[in-house]
C-alpha cells in the first residue's frame, strides 16, 4: 500500500504555458486603472505570487501600493485575463493530463495545487485548459504575498480534503523555478524541478530538488520520481 502522498503543483511553466496571458493582462490593467504603458521586462517575476509582482509594478511606476489599491489592479486584471488566454501558444505541457490522470486514481494520493496565481487565475488558467477540475484545493496568492509562506495553506487544506496527514517525505513540491524548490523546503517537503519555464535545467539542478526534468513527457519516469 502506497503511504498518503501529496503532489502540489504549480501552473505556470508546470502544468501549462499561457502564452504570457498573464504579463499581458497584468500591462493592459495598467493602462486601464493608471494610463501606463509598461512592460514587466525589467521585473524578475517568475516563481512570484501575484500579489508580489503586482505590488512591484505599482512601485516601478511610483503609485500608491497599499493593500487595497493592490486588490484594485489585481481585479482588473482578472478581468482582462480571460481574453488574453485566447492565444496559439498558450497549450498544456507534455506528460501532463497523462500524469494528473494516472494520480486521480490513486486513492492513497492527493493533489492540489500551490501557485503564485490568485485562486481565481488558476481556475480561469486551468479551466481553459480542461485541467482544473484535477484539483480541489490548493494555496494561492490569496493567501499569502510571499511564495514560502504558502506552503502550510497548502498542507492544511490537503488534510481536510483528503482526510489524510502527510508526512513530510511523502510531500512534493512540483515547479519550474528555484522559488518552488525554496518554498518546498520551507515546509521540509520533497522537490520537483522541471525545466519548461523560464530557468534552464542546469540552474535548477543548482537548487539540488529531490529530482530534475526536462520536462514530464515520460509520465512513468516521474511517478517513480514520487514513489508510485
Amino acid at each position: 500500500m502506497i503511504a498518503p502522498t501529496l503532489l502540489l503543483w504549480d501552473i505556470d511553466g508546470t502544468l501549462i504555458l499561457s502564452g504570457n496571458a498573464g504579463e499581458r493582462a497584468l500591462i493592459r490593467a495598467l493602462k486601464t486603472l493608471h494610463g501606463i504603458e509598461s512592460t514587466l521586462a525589467d521585473i524578475d517575476y517568475a516563481g512570484r505570487t501575484d500579489r508580489w509582482i503586482a505590488r512591484a509594478v505599482l512601485h516601478k511606476h511610483g503609485l500608491p501600493a497599499g493593500e487595497a489599491d493592490i486588490t484594485r489592479y489585481l481585479e482588473i486584471y482578472l478581468q482582462t485575463l480571460p481574453l488574453e488566454l485566447a492565444t496559439p501558444q498558450a497549450r498544456t505541457l507534455p506528460g501532463v493530463r497523462e500524469i494528473l490522470t494516472q494520480v486521480a486514481g490513486l486513492p492513497q494520493v492527493a493533489q492540489g495545487l500551490l501557485t503564485g496565481n490568485l485562486q481565481r487565475g488558476a481556475e480561469l488558467k486551468l479551466g481553459h485548459h480542461g485541467l482544473w477540475s484535477f484539483f480541489r484545493f490548493g494555496a494561492f496568492a490569496d493567501d499569502a504575498e510571499l511564495r514560502n509562506d504558502l506552503g502550510p495553506h497548502a498542507l492544511r487544506r490537503a488534510q481536510a480534503a483528503s482526510g489524510h496527514e502527510f508526512s513530510p517525505d511523502r510531500v512534493y513540491i512540483i515547479g519550474d523555478t528555484p522559488h518552488d524548490v525554496a518554498c518546498g523546503r520551507a515546509i521540509g517537503a520533497r522537490t520537483i524541478a522541471v525545466a519548461t519555464g523560464h530557468y534552464p535545467l542546469a540552474q535548477l539542478q543548482a537548487c539540488q530538488p529531490t529530482a530534475v526534468f526536462s520536462d514530464l513527457s515520460d509520465a512513468a519516469e516521474f511517478l517513480r520520481a514520487v514513489g508510485l
